[in-house]
Formats: structure tokens, C-alpha cells, sequence
């Protein structure tokens, strides 16, 4: 099954780690994995600030082959995987042959449009797989925002600072 799956990952937290994991579980050990990594033009829409490119593809890089192969020791088959260039909300999503999109409860909206978009083109549809978001401590989303605030680490926990005395 060729899955895909996009976002800005930064910095690469809890969340978008279930979102990784369970794109490669769908891709299957025959299957392909790809990920729409947002361009630093297209990214800098965000409220906060995003470490450049290269760097968000070697941290997504990094935890492939720390978490994703180390998971299937032993098992050479695991998805195959590139990373793409996103520098829209679709990328090649509109146009490519692929099976199923992974997405999380806040961007399910996008995954619907581009279904209808592909509709309009007499594409097929892609099945959409939507994970739940990992709550922090608090039991709010894990958000790159809130972390780039200083409220949670990319683990969710509750970042405390000192009261003023």
C-alpha cells in the first residue's frame, strides 16, 4: 500500500510520531511511505518559528531509522520511504497514484478537500486514516505551538516555571 502523510514537524513531538508509526503500519513491509515535509516558504505561515528544512528532514531521518527500522529488527522489510517537498496544503496528493492518507483529528478537514479535489479530476479516492492526538499532561493536544510557548515538552509534559516572588 503506498501511504502519504505531510506536515512541518517541528519540533518532531509525540504526535507526530504516531502519526509516522502508524503510516508505515498501514504501508505494510511491501508498501511506501511518503512524507510531505513543508517547504520553509510554506511553513513560515506559522505563528512560531521553524527550523529550516534540511533540519526537519534529518530529524524525521533520525527517528525512521532509530524508531521505525529498530522497531522491524531483523525484518528487511520495512516501507520503503522518501521524504517530498510540501509547499502547499496538497502537494502531490492531488495528482498521484497512491492508496490511503494519514492525517490527525485537526488536519481530517484537509484530507476531505483533497479527496473532492481528486473527485473534480476523475481520480480516484484515497482511504483517509485518521489517528486520535496524543494529549499532553494536561489533557490538551500536543501542539508544536504550545511547545515552541514553553507550556509542554515534545513529550507533553508540563513545562513548570518559577513563580515570581
Amino acid at each position: 500500500m503506498k501511504v502519504m502523510v505531510g506536515g512541518t514537524f517541528d519540533p518532531l513531538h509525540d504526535g507526530h510520531k504516531r502519526l509516522l508509526t502508524r503510516s508505515f503500519e498501514l504501508a505494510g513491509p511491501e508498501g511506501q511511505v511518503v512524507i510531505g515535509l513543508t517547504t520553509d516558504s510554506f511553513a513560515s505561515r506559522k505563528t512560531h518559528p521553524i527550523h529550516p528544512f534540511a533540519e526537519r528532514k534529518a530529524d524525521l531521518e533520525k527517528f525512521i531509522a532509530e524508531s521505525i527500522t529498530a522497531r522491524a529488527a531483523g525484518n528487511k522489510n520495512i516501507p520503503r520511504w522518501e521524504v517530498e517537498p510540501l509547499s502547499d496544503r496538497f502537494g502531490s496528493a492531488l495528482d498521484a497514484d497512491f492508496d490511503a492518507i494519514v492525517v490527525s483529528e485537526e488536519t481530517l478537514p484537509v484530507a476531505v478537500e483533497i479527496n473532492r479535489m481528486r473527485r473534480e479530476k476523475k481520480l480516484r479516492k484515497v482511504d483517509i486514516h485518521q489517528i486520535t492526538c496524543v494529549l499532553a499532561d494536561d489533557g490538551r493536544w500536543i501542539s508544536s505551538t504550545r511547545i515552541w510557548r514553553g507550556e509542554i515538552d515534545v513529550h507533553g509534559r508540563l513545562i513548570h516555571t518559577a513563580s515570581p516572588e
